[in-house]
């Protein structure tokens, strides 16, 4: 039987780079009609490998995946794979940690650049009352002095403070494993996040996703921001308590908000938020350019034909699983 390579979902033109990729070790590549559970469980069945994107790869979908020996994600995160699960059945999970690190941290600069020079408000304003028709009461910022607060300090929280750096931002930084030497280095103060809630004038987020991260920002942290600071998440949409964000947003608690997700990662045209004058929002982009969906690609793709050719990935998300007692991949510990 043929080696196949299941790709769940892909939001890019073609998975033509993928296919390439594969054919040099001899795999077909096919691709679901659509990421529902029902779907991807039966299509997974006699399959080799996963590609996954969005699509949620869940525990049914893993344990109906009898032949498959690695499962790659086109992507940072891997909360949308159960990774327990495919640890459990000796499954490789490989993902691409470092390949869109430009592109967030420039759309994280952008959003908050957006916001502050009022891009989007005033470009409006032209548009449909004319020009100089807005009077300038709004609030913007001198940037320069200012201070930008970074949750998270993993390769594009390090990308955002460099960037911050040339617009004159003061820099903190939070992370529970920040290396607080490096960060000084860096010309960046590494604080708790109580901190670097109170003191900052933007918050950005650049955390994981995980059971300890899920709801980071809640109620109690928004209320240690300044009534004119701008919260940004480029990162995972379930790191804030949307409740409490929106409550923020319409009671005044913070200034405004620029995010890139949301919980619901297709939220209908009249969502709650889409309705708000103090919101930024762009669809679950900040990832894309041209020249990061190749290399998106073609790197996910490496990954789930080296677990195949039985030679370690660059990046394999479980380790625990080269210890596995009946593993169905043949990588080695060593």
């Amino acid at each position: 039987m043929p080696v196949r390579v299941l790709v769940t979902d892909y939001v890019w033109p073609s998975i033509e780079p993928e296919r390439q990729v594969l054919a040099g070790i001899g795999a077909e590549l096919i691709a679901a009609p659509n990421g529902d559970e029902d779907t991807l469980v039966s299509m997974s069945r006699d399959v080799d490998g996963i590609l996954t994107c969005f699509a949620k790869v869940t525990e049914n979908v893993v344990r109906a995946a009898e032949r498959c020996i690695v499962i790659g994600r086109y992507g940072v995160g891997v909360d949308n794979i159960a990774v327990d699960t495919a640890t459990e059945l000796g499954i490789a999970v490989t993902y691409v940690p470092d390949y869109c690190v430009d592109e967030v941290s420039d759309h994280t600069m952008a959003l908050l650049l957006a916001w502050n020079r009022r891009v989007v408000t005033l470009d409006r304003s032209v548009r449909t009352t004319g020009w100089g028709s807005v009077p300038l009461t709004m609030r913007m910022m001198r940037l320069r002095g200012k201070t930008l607060g970074i949750v998270g300090y993993g390769r594009i929280g390090q990308a955002v403070a460099a960037k911050a750096g040339a617009f004159g931002f003061r820099v903190l930084a939070h992370s529970p494993s920040i290396d607080a030497a490096a960060a000084q280095r860096q010309g960046v103060r590494p604080v708790d996040l109580p901190t670097l809630l109170r003191e900052s004038d933007f918050v950005t987020l650049h955390a994981p996703m995980t059971p300890d991260t899920e709801g980071l920002i809640g109620r109690a942290e928004l209320d240690l921001m300044k009534p004119d600071a701008f919260l940004l998440n480029c990162a995972r949409g379930a790191l804030i308590d949307e409740d409490a964000l929106y409550d923020a947003l319409t009671s005044g608690g913070i200034a405004g908000a620029g995010v890139d997700v949301l919980v619901d990662l297709a939220p209908p045209p009249d969502d709650r938020f889409f309705q708000l004058d103090n919101l930024l929002v762009t669809p679950h982009t900040a990832f894309f350019s041209q020249e990061a969906t190749l290399e998106l690609e073609r790197r996910a793709a490496g990954e789930v034909a080296s677990v195949l050719r039985g030679e370690m990935p660059d990046n394999l998300v479980n380790p625990a699983v080269l210890s596995h007692h009946n593993p169905r991949h043949s990588l080695s510990a060593a």
